[in-house]
């Protein structure tokens, strides 16, 4: 995904089973963030990140949502340990992942994987790309968004 292009109305399944689209959060601009896997500690970190300043997301007029090819289960576990207020998208088979351009080749300690490569996504209304975060710090995942987004004159997050 680029800047232009649009995700799907039907985003996939959360936690609990339910359908995730983008059409049951009129009037929301969206933050869909892709990361590797549940109860590791960087995606904690940027879990929490997100989880920390959702009620300013919110305020903004963004919804987050949070995708991995974690299946249901997994989220539940790690959205209920973490308290996360979002939906987290369960992406088993991979296909929003590749639809994004996410799901790529990794190479750790030698050894070579497909995997998701940590990215947020910043839609306008319609699920339409209006900014791409390809270096995502786990850690100050929310506050990059927020020089992102400020940096435009867009927003001025409260403290």
């Amino acid at each position: 995904m680029n800047i232009g292009d649009k995700f799907p109305d039907l985003l996939g399944k959360d936690s609990n089973g339910n359908e995730v689209k983008l059409s049951d959060f009129p009037g929301k601009k969206f933050i869909i963030y892709f990361y590797p896997k549940d109860n590791t500690p960087g995606c904690t970190m940027e879990a929490i990140s997100f989880r920390d300043n959702y009620q300013t997301f919110l305020n903004m007029g963004y919804q987050v949502i949070g995708v991995s090819k974690d299946s249901e289960s997994s989220h539940k576990k790690f959205a209920e340990k973490q308290c996360l207020p979002f939906p987290l998208v369960a992406d088993t088979e991979t296909k929003l992942c590749q639809l994004a351009g996410v799901w790529q080749l990794k190479k750790m300690a030698g050894r070579e994987y497909m995997g998701v490569v940590r990215t947020t996504f910043v839609c306008d209304h319609d699920g339409v790309v209006t900014d791409v975060i390809k270096k995502v710090t786990p850690k100050t995942a929310a506050d990059q968004l927020f020089e992102l987004l400020d940096g435009r004159g867009s927003i001025n997050p409260a403290p």
